[in-house]
């Protein structure tokens, strides 16, 4: 039969029941699957990143198949390569001759723009559906949103409980709360039991793509060694239920907690699977509320973990699209400092930044906490443009997307949206570094000292901060008694710490000579 319908798949869109896909014919239908060098090199993406994303492309490919699919697959290698998407469905179209497109919609603003002028570029009809593997759709959030003076994850998080159902006993919040975040907060310690994540060894695709990216990539970013994520649903899903067995009763208690040489600590390393859609959120959510409703897991680990997927990713997605494209150039703070090299080095003296961005470097991999209050914490109260911070955790993150991403980057972690949608910046001294890990105990800083070449630099840009920022932020209520703090002090010590911060920034490079 003539094949009618070409149906994109984006690298990002490898679940079965893609929308694109839904009422197609397999007698009627190609699917098309590309690795294009324009995604693999519009930010340094991570090696694993890049093995990662390859590896489930070509196995989808491979279960698309055995469900009797028609499916063209380009290798970023093949020397037809056109090396765009736009160029591979036209070299597809003129393969299978095709009479339409159908994809679904991207998940971020550049891929989305340039699709919409597809159907005149290729010259036939270009069909983009909505991407509906989500709690709530753009229209949805744009609802909720309208009329509010304030866009706050936690009212979001309600109204998603009171829609889905989850963790609810009627109208009322199991539990009798909505968050037990005060209850997630527990430093950890090196005698716990930390079962590590199950582990998947590579099969004879991922060697080859590993092999390919090795040489393709030699410069990246990025360690490939002792890669052992899943790249099947099936893997993902296995990886998902060991989790739930093994560590999900302790994870509310340990989530914020860190420590050196323990990456995972109880924490599921599920965001690239749901990401790329080999797990469906809904049904990750409901397993983990039937755990808790089993007995299995207590309230806090189960409502921490769905508070992560049913509120905050969902409600980063929401603001990706309400804001628009230009919300990656925000900067309300002024920050305009580049980022420095030991971002990509590790080559600092700060034992926790060395620590993450090592720990980065060889997993792809960081938990909530250290991005938000090590490496974004830092970035922060050095002043570091935070369009420059975006694109590096773009890059370096397996699980990182600019819908999810740019969000929790620009307005949670660098307050670059103004107050957007974090309550206030997240700025800490090194004191709550010390409280929440061990790294501190190994640093060449003194955490204890507040000023000098010998202090902790989180201690020492501190202050500064928010000096510095005190127009914007003195009226912000939950940093009134830092202010009244500060308005004890006389001009001279202020102009001392303020010295005393630009010669941290000096002492690492940062900033003026």
């Amino acid at each position: 039969m003539a094949v009618e319908t070409l149906i994109l798949l984006l690298g990002d869109q490898l679940s079965l029941d893609i929308a694109s896909m839904r009422g197609a014919d397999p007698a009627t239908s190609v699917v098309l699957l590309a690795e294009v060098a324009a995604e693999a090199d519009y930010v340094w993406h991570h090696r694993k990143k890049l093995a990662f994303v390859f590896s489930a492309m070509r196995h989808h490919a491979a279960a698309l198949r055995a469900a009797g699919w028609t499916v063209d697959y380009v290798e970023l290698d093949d020397p037809q390569n056109s090396g765009t998407l736009q160029g591979e469905v036209a070299r597809a179209l003129a393969r299978h001759g095709a009479a339409r497109v159908v994809v679904t919609e991207a998940g971020e603003w550049r891929l989305r723009e340039a699709m919409a002028g597809w159907s005149a570029a290729l010259g036939v009809p270009v069909e983009l559906r909505a991407d509906d593997r989500f709690f709530a759709s753009e229209a949805d959030f744009a609802a909720w949103a309208d009329g509010r003076k304030a866009l706050r994850m936690e009212y979001f998080y309600r109204a998603m409980r009171r829609t889905t159902g989850l963790l609810m006993e009627g109208g009322d919040p199991a539990g009798g709360r909505w968050n037990f975040d005060a209850e997630n907060r527990k430093p950890a310690s090196r005698d716990l039991l930390m079962p590590r994540p199950r582990r998947v060894a590579p099969d004879a695709i991922t060697a080859d793509v590993l092999a390919m990216v090795a040489a393709r990539f030699p410069d990246r970013f990025g360690s490939l060694d002792d890669f052992w994520f899943a790249v099947t649903a099936a893997e993902a899903e296995a990886q998902f239920d060991a989790f739930v067995a093994d560590a999900l009763p302790r994870f509310g208690d340990y989530q914020d907690a860190m420590l050196a040489g323990e990456p995972w600590l109880y924490h599921s390393v599920i965001a690239l699977y749901l990401n790329v859609g080999l797990l469906d959120a809904r049904a990750v959510c409901w397993r983990v509320e039937a755990a808790w409703r089993a007995g299995n897991v207590p309230i806090n680990a189960a409502e921490g973990f769905i508070r992560q997927i049913l509120g905050w990713r969902e409600y980063v997605r929401g603001i990706y699209w309400r804001e628009g494209p230009d919300y990656a150039r925000r900067n309300a703070l002024e920050a305009h400092h580049p980022l420095p090299d030991f971002y990509w080095s590790a080559d600092t003296h700060m034992a926790c930044m060395r620590a993450c961005i090592e720990q980065t470097r060889d997993t792809a991999y960081a938990h909530h906490i250290q991005r938000l209050m090590v490496t974004g914490n830092f970035a922060l109260l050095a002043g570091i443009d935070p369009h420059a911070v975006h694109l590096w955790y773009l890059a370096v993150y397996a699980d990182a997307y600019e819908w999810v991403e740019l969000p929790n980057t620009v307005g949670m972690s660098q307050f670059a949206d103004g107050g957007l949608l974090a309550s206030k910046p997240y700025a800490a001294s090194g004191a709550y570094i010390d409280r929440m890990s061990d790294y501190c105990a190994g640093c060449r800083y003194d955490v204890k000292a507040k000023a000098g070449a010998g202090a902790c630099p989180f201690n020492r840009l501190y202050w500064p901060f928010l000096i510095r920022h005190q127009p914007r932020l003195a009226g912000n209520p939950r940093l009134s008694p830092m202010y009244r703090t500060l308005a004890r002090w006389d001009a001279g010590r202020r102009a001392a710490l303020v010295a005393d911060g630009a010669e941290c920034l000096r002492e690492l490079g940062i900033g003026p000579d």
